[in-house]
C-alpha cells in the first residue's frame, strides 16, 4: 500500500508539472528584417507559432522595414527591438531573414536569452555568430536546379544560357556562390550575364538589352532599386517586367510569381518557420540548451506557376504539371 502510494503522489506531481509546463506563458520578441504585412514573413510567424505548438505565447513584434530608405527607419527599430529586451525581458527572440540576424542577433550573442533564427540566406559565420552558444535556427537554401527543371517543363524552346538579377545587397553574394557551385555540378545551363541594377531605369535597360541574348532570366533580387529617396516597390517592378519582357522568368518564392514572375520551386516560408519553432519548443519547454541543438536547412520545394503569365506568352502547359502545383490564375494587379 506504502508502494502504491507513493506511485500515485509521483504521478500527481508528474500530472501537476505538466500542467505547470502548459499554464507557463511564453515571451517572444519577433523581430522580422521587413515587415509583417509581406507574406514571406507572415508565413514564417505562422510556421513558428505551429511549431511551438499549443503553448501560451507573448508575441511582440518589431518590424525593421530593411528595404525602406527612409529617416533611418531600420535603425529605430533596432533601439526599439532593444528597448523591449531590455524591458520585457523575453524568453526567446524569433529572427527572420539575414538582417535581423546581423542587426539584433550580434547584439545578443551568448546572452542568456535564446535566439532562434529562420530564413538566413548566408551564413551565421558571415555575422561572426557561428559559434554563439545561445542561438541555432534555420538556413534558406534555394531550389535552383529543381527550378531550372521546372522552367525547362513549362517553356517549349530552348533553355541553356541565362542572366541573373540581383540588386546590391551583399544577401546575394551567398546565393550567387551557390548558383555557380549547383551550374558547375549540374552543367544544364550557362549562367552568361549576372546584372546587378541600382535603380528601376538600370533594370529597365539590362531586361530590355538581354532579350534576344539570353534563353530565360532569374529575378532574384529587386528590392534595393532605389529611385534616390526610396526604393522602388518589387511589385511594380514585376509587374512591368511581365508587361515588357518577353523572356521565360524564374525565381525562387511564391511572392514573386503571383506578381508575374512564369515559375519557382518555392522556398516556404512556413517550411523556414515551422522547424525553427519546433527548436523554440525544446528551448522554452523541454529546456534544451540551443548549444545543443544543430542549425538545420529545409530541403523540400513546391512548384508555383504563373497561369496569367503563361497565357500572356502562350504557354501550352501539361496538365500534369498543373496538378502538381500551385498555380496564380490571375496577375495580382488584376480586378
Amino acid at each position: 500500500m506504502r508502494a502504491k502510494g507513493i506511485f500515485f503522489l509521483l504521478v500527481l506531481l508528474q500530472v501537476s508539472v505538466s500542467a505547470g509546463c502548459a499554464a507557463e506563458r511564453f515571451r517572444i520578441l519577433n523581430v522580422n528584417s521587413y515587415t509583417a504585412e509581406w507574406s514571406w514573413t507572415r508565413e514564417q510567424i505562422d510556421g513558428i507559432i505551429e511549431g511551438i505548438g499549443n503553448q501560451d505565447l507573448e508575441l511582440r513584434t518589431v518590424d525593421l522595414d530593411a528595404k525602406s530608405m527612409s529617416g533611418g527607419r531600420p535603425e529605430r527599430r533596432i533601439r526599439m527591438a532593444a528597448e523591449i529586451t531590455e524591458t520585457r525581458e523575453p524568453h526567446l527572440i524569433f529572427l527572420t531573414d539575414d538582417t535581423a540576424l546581423e542587426k539584433i542577433g550580434t547584439l545578443y550573442a551568448d546572452s542568456p536569452v535564446p535566439v532562434v533564427f529562420s530564413g538566413i540566406d548566408g551564413d551565421p559565420s558571415d555575422y561572426g555568430l557561428d559559434e554563439a552558444r545561445n542561438m541555432t535556427g534555420v538556413v534558406e537554401r534555394e531550389h535552383f536546379t529543381g527550378t531550372i527543371r521546372l522552367l525547362k517543363s513549362i517553356w517549349a524552346g530552348e533553355i541553356r544560357r541565362i542572366a541573373v538579377i540581383l540588386d546590391s545587397s551583399p544577401t546575394w553574394d551567398r546565393v550567387r556562390e551557390r548558383m555557380e557551385e549547383e551550374t558547375a555540378r549540374c552543367g544544364i545551363i550557362e549562367i552568361a550575364e549576372w546584372i546587378r541594377p541600382e535603380t528601376f531605369d538600370e533594370f529597365k535597360s539590362s531586361m530590355l538589352r538581354i532579350q534576344n541574348m539570353v534563353d530565360a532570366v532569374g529575378v532574384l533580387g529587386i528590392f534595393n532599386l532605389s529611385d534616390g529617396a526610396t526604393f522602388t516597390d518589387y511589385g511594380e517592378i514585376l509587374r512591368w517586367t511581365a508587361e515588357n519582357s518577353r523572356l521565360p522568368d524564374f525565381s525562387f518564392w511564391s511572392s514573386r510569381v503571383e506578381r508575374g514572375t512564369l515559375c519557382a520551386l518555392m522556398v516556404s516560408g512556413t517550411e523556414q518557420g515551422r522547424p525553427a519553432g519546433k527548436f523554440a519548443r525544446k528551448i522554452l519547454v523541454e529546456k534544451v540548451p540551443p548549444s545543443a541543438i544543430a542549425a538545420a536547412q529545409t530541403t523540400t520545394g513546391h512548384p508555383v506557376i504563373s497561369l496569367a503569365r503563361t497565357k500572356k506568352m502562350g504557354i501550352g502547359i501539361r496538365s500534369a504539371i498543373l496538378l502538381e502545383s500551385t498555380v496564380f490564375p490571375r496577375f495580382l494587379w488584376d480586378k
